[in-house]
């Protein structure tokens, strides 16, 4: 097979490769360790020809690669569009890269209906990978609806608690905020009789849709709650502590790591994309709003007793730094945007896996219950002061190189919005740190604390690629930005006057 043939076959493969071994799954007898070999086996693979995508990008290309076109249906006119840039390259990579780690931290967790676990992070994964690579309206909508059902069946039949309530709770929030996108997407579609984005774009831009500029603040209003309500953004967050406490640490993973980056990509790529003059009029309220996130969830985290529920809010404030780095519409605080969702991926990921390592061994998520863990855990103790320091923003380490992008950007736009983002990266030091004196630091107060096992294989498995991850992004962020800079400013043409605006002042 030649290159060329490759290329236009490898999202197709990236893409389906989970869901058919999803397939296999099912008529694999019903043998655990076999179910859990064959499970590894198809996201390492999956993760494998992924790594096709990066380096066979064209870097200094910002439009779209790898593309594949054909007609899906007739009527209405939708087709198999798929195709990626530097940005959705990116999160595709990150999705392969963590459901293999899921695989292996669940190896001994998860110990009932075996096979319909791995069977749904299969289906989750083909999904979650479908919404970063479609171009087609209708077909990214059917990826983005099918995320719903594996995510909330991994929550309400392998979570803790109220779980059924939690993944109750989180279907009906994201369903019907994107009930208000598909209406955007159909009314598109009737006044062009096309779904494809870049169809759409080009009609737009050229004043080719009958009734667009009455329209336009509602399609943008309709777009932008369904992502809203999955980055989630102040105040549309409350379903995300539930979700997160309760899910199972695979759950947590994925939810934290992948599907909460659906909501900033799709702001990226649509409400950017599609209406650039409603995101510039509409900047101001929503960037207040993304402060408010930043600094309310650092606040509520800092005073969680419960150590999910902590790095849950952790991520309602992180997430608010990609929100202003998007709607700054700078190149700098644009390209931090896009770092923080793939830093925040790995490192919050990271820190779901140490939480389920611990609830594996007392079965509680309360920090008081802990305390002088360092002593029976060293290599414990080791991974999660790494991951801790990477989610702070230590230099070197993932987390420093997006927030610092991202405050740039923010300082550009307008200097309040630096230093209100700014105090969100004091807060995160101030709860990360506290969380860790507590839970590893001083006496061992609880008798049952004393004999707790370190790391067993499987789970040092599981934490060595993310923290390896973690400083290697710190370290050689160019590998990534390479890549994300000539996308982000392909995304931001549009907004080209109030680049050059900033640049002279």
């Amino acid at each position: 097979m030649t290159l060329a043939n490759l290329n236009s076959l490898i999202l197709t493969l990236v893409t389906f490769i989970p869901l058919a071994g999803a397939l296999l799954l099912v008529l694999c007898p019903r043998r655990d360790r076999d179910i859990r070999i064959l499970a590894l086996v198809v996201t390492l693979l999956t993760f494998a020809v992924s790594l096709h995508l990066p380096a066979h990008f064209h870097r200094s290309q910002g439009g779209f690669q790898f593309e594949v076109s054909r007609q899906w249906i007739t009527t209405p006119n939708i087709h198999y569009h798929m195709a990626v840039d530097g940005v959705s390259l990116w999160l595709v990579v990150l999705t392969t890269f963590l459901t293999p780690l899921c695989v292996l931290i669940s190896w001994k967790s998860i110990d009932s209906r075996v096979k319909e676990f791995f069977i749904l992070l299969l289906v989750l994964e083909t999904a979650l990978i479908g919404v970063f690579t479609s171009l087609d309206l209708f077909l990214f909508y059917f990826f983005w609806e099918a995320t719903l059902i594996p995510m909330a069946l991994l929550i309400g039949m392998y979570g803790h608690g109220r779980k059924v309530y939690a993944a109750v709770k989180f279907f009906l929030y994201t369903m019907i905020a994107s009930v208000f996108m598909l209406a955007a997407i159909l009314w598109l579609y009737a006044k062009t009789g096309s779904f494809d984005f870049t169809t759409l774009q080009s009609a737009i831009s050229h004043g080719q849709v009958a009734g667009f500029l009455s329209a336009a603040p509602w399609l943008f209003l309709a777009f932008f709650i369904a992502f809203a309500v999955k980055v989630p953004l102040f105040p549309f967050h409350t379903w995300l502590p539930d979700a997160h406490v309760e899910a199972p640490t695979a759950g947590s993973v994925m939810l934290a790591g992948v599907l909460l980056k659906m909501g900033t990509y799709g702001m990226l790529r649509f409400n950017l994309g599609l209406f650039p003059e409603q995101a510039r009029r509409n900047a101001p309220w929503i960037i207040t709003l993304a402060l408010v996130g930043i600094v309310y969830g650092a606040l509520v985290a800092l005073v969680q007793p419960n150590m999910k529920k902590l790095i849950a809010y952790s991520s309602i404030s992180h997430l608010g730094f990609v929100v202003l780095g998007i709607f700054s519409f700078t190149q700098v605080g644009l390209d931090g945007a896009v770092f923080v969702m793939l830093a925040h991926g790995v490192s919050t990921g990271a820190l779901f896996m140490l939480a389920g390592i611990l609830y594996q061994r007392r079965h509680t998520y309360e920090i008081k219950d802990f305390g002088g863990l360092a002593t029976p855990m060293p290599r414990y103790a080791a991974f999660f002061l790494f991951i801790v320091l990477a989610s702070a923003g230590l230099p070197l380490l993932n987390g420093f190189v997006g927030e610092f992008l991202v405050l740039s950007g923010a300082f550009q736009a307008r200097a309040l919005y630096g230093i209100v983002a700014a105090t969100g990266i004091i807060w995160s030091a101030g709860y990360l740190l506290w969380l860790y004196q507590r839970t590893f630091f001083g006496k061992i107060t609880h008798q049952e604390n004393q004999a707790l096992p370190d790391l067993s294989g499987f789970e040092t498995a599981a934490l060595l690629p993310a923290a390896a991850a973690a400083l290697l992004m710190g370290v050689a962020p160019l590998l990534w930005l390479n890549m994300i800079d000539p996308a982000v400013h392909t995304a931001l043409l549009p907004f080209s006057d109030v680049l050059s605006k900033v640049a002279g002042q």
